[in-house]
């Protein structure tokens, strides 16, 4: 069988039928109807439970627990665990005198400060799920670490504040200090 050719000698390819493109509609049209038709997780839900005001409209009690809850001026005497939302300021006694710790940013899984002691400047950051940052003030300096944190308060170390300020998954931060 020849097939038939153009006047240049090539040949004319048959084309295949368009059902192709009318099966890719049948199928998306049938589709669109079956979800449409699916019952939503509210239409089963009674009446009264549908009506009722939503309770995750209001904010979400922290994930993080501090001893001494959100009270920033527990660490006025330079020991306490708070959990921090927002950025807040700190005044206590260090071992070269006045401290002020200053946490700069809380966000989920975030946490940034800064510590001003004298002439002295210490900051620190982390992000990440499980992270923090260590920092042990000493009256003739400091040093910060960063990375991931256990769950256990920072130990106390001998002439020295230790500031420990470690992220939290709903946007509040745990600050530890500790002092001798």
């Amino acid at each position: 069988m020849r097939h038939p050719t153009t006047t240049a000698g090539q040949r004319h390819r048959r084309r295949p039928p368009p059902a192709a493109p009318t099966l890719l509609t049948v199928l998306t049209t049938a589709l669109a109807l079956a979800a449409c038709d699916s019952p939503s997780p509210s239409d089963d839900a009674p009446a009264s439970a549908r009506e009722r005001p939503s309770a995750s409209r209001s904010t979400p009690a922290p994930a993080v627990s501090a001893v001494d809850g959100a009270d920033i001026r527990a660490c006025a005497d330079a020991n306490c665990e708070v959990a921090v939302a927002r950025p807040v300021t700190v005044r206590f006694q260090g071992p070269g005198g006045p401290v002020t710790l200053s946490v700069t940013e809380v966000g989920r899984d975030e946490v940034e400060y800064t510590l001003k002691s004298g002439n002295g400047r210490a900051e620190g950051g982390a992000s990440g799920a499980g992270q923090g940052c260590v920092t042990a003030l000493r009256e003739n300096g400091s040093g910060t670490s960063c990375g991931a944190v256990s769950g256990t308060r920072p130990s106390a170390q001998p002439g020295a504040v230790v500031i420990q300020a470690s992220t939290g998954p709903d946007g509040t931060a745990l600050l530890h200090v500790v002092s001798p």
